[in-house]
């Protein structure tokens, strides 16, 4: 560890990574993206995150699952779909 904390912050860009190239993605396929389907990336982000959190805590003996790491995972994914929720409106505005 480097800093009491950095497990914490890693947690939460990997997942704020992860959304962000999965609606990128999407959006470079269908030549743009819905609220729908934003919420919907947001949605699977936060369900992968629990259950690594659950494989860990009953499956894998030489890990353990906490709230902690779920909620860091969880605060990355709200970022990344605040972030991709307000290029879409920019965007949107600048067609219009």
């Amino acid at each position: 560890m480097f800093f009491p904390g950095f497990d914490k912050m890693v947690h939460c860009g990997f997942f704020f990574m992860f959304v962000i190239l999965a609606d990128n993605g999407l959006i470079r396929q269908h030549k743009g993206i819905s609220i729908a389907t934003i919420f919907f990336v947001a949605f699977l982000g936060v369900f992968f995150g629990a259950l690594i959190e659950v494989l860990q805590l009953y499956i894998f003996t030489w890990r353990d699952g906490n709230w902690p790491d779920l909620f860091a995972d969880t605060v990355g994914v709200g970022m990344a779909t605040f972030s991709i929720l307000v290029v879409n409106a920019a965007i949107k505005y600048a067609k219009a």
